[in-house]
Parts: C-alpha cells; structure tokens; sequence
C-alpha cells in the first residue's frame, strides 16, 4: 500500500517544474506579511472592511439566487443568506472597528485550527524542509492563543500584526520548499 510520501513524490516533477513560482510566491508572501507588520492598524481596518464589502457583495448574490431559485425552501435558504450576509457586511463597512473585535474572536480560532493542521500535514507527509512548515504552523498556534489572552486590548493593531508574522513565516515554508525542491535529483 502506497504511504502518503510515495502518493507525494509522484508527483515530484510536476511540481519540480514550479519551484520558481514557489519562490516568488514565498518571497511576495513576505514582503506583504512586513508591509503588514509596518501599517499594522492600516491592515486591520482594511482586512475589516474588504470583508465587509465581501459579505455585501455576496448578499447581493445570494439574493439573486432567491428570486431565481424557483422554490419556496431554496428562496428562504437563500433570502436568510442574502439578509444575514448582508446586516453583518454592512456593519463591518459602517463600524470596522466594532467589527475588528469580533473578527478577532474568530482570527485567533482560524490561527490556531490552521497552525495545528499545518503542524500535522507536514508531520504526516514529510515532504522536503516539512519542518519549516511545522514551525510556521506552532508559530500560527502561538498567535492565536496569544490573540485569544489580549483580546479585545490588542484588537487595532494585533490583527494586521498576526497576519503579518504569520505571511512571513508562510512565505518563509514556501522559499525553503522552492529551494528543496528545486535541488533534489
């Protein structure tokens, strides 16, 4: 029976092929986490409010959906997507520092919940430098409880901050599997 690591080099030249593009995605994932760190209050109101207008544009959407869905129990699933989507996209455009404080509740669980499963992928795997990816995921686990003990003290400025540290160390894994990859024989 094939082992995880057996279905993953495989695959190897294929993604051997792309190491540049994982190089250039790992090094722009950085230079965006320090221009996060930088503006760190700047990226907190703007992760809010493009989330803000993201939840009323797909309000939008979903109300459409309703009016052409054609039935009755699929018109009210979409028109009760279509409302909710819509009140809390507008009070994230209209107050997004009220709303950076509960899309902080919910950005420590995604920190930690995303750290643990990069931890166990790249434990499960194995695949070339896993353990950059495995600290990159403690370090996201790291964060998140650290969000969830200040909140909501650090809400303006520790949102843009998290997300930050957590794109550098992202991008971090991303170079170091490019070079990985790109010298196996």
């Amino acid at each position: 029976m094939a082992t995880m690591s057996d279905l993953f080099m495989s695959g190897m030249e294929k993604v051997r092929k792309s190491w540049g593009w994982f190089l250039v995605i790992g090094i722009l994932l950085m230079v965006l986490g320090v221009l996060c760190i930088v503006k760190s209050q700047t990226a907190t109101h703007f992760s809010i409010l493009a989330l803000g207008w993201i939840l009323a544009i797909s309000a939008v959407l979903w109300l459409i959906a309703a009016i052409r869905s054609g039935n009755w129990s699929i018109f009210f699933m979409c028109l009760l997507n279509a409302l909710i989507g819509g009140m809390v996209g507008y009070l994230f455009i209209r107050h997004p520092d009220a709303g950076a404080e509960g899309v902080t509740m919910v950005l420590a669980v995604l920190f930690i919940v995303a750290g643990l499963f990069r931890i166990t992928g790249a434990c499960i795997v194995k695949f070339p430098y896993w353990g950059w990816t495995a600290v990159a995921g403690l370090v996201a686990v790291g964060l998140g409880v650290y969000l969830l003990a200040t909140w909501p003290s650090a809400t303006p400025y520790f949102v843009g901050i998290a997300i930050g540290v957590d794109l550098i160390f992202d991008g971090s894994a991303l170079v170091a599997f490019a070079s990985a990859i790109r010298s196996l024989p």
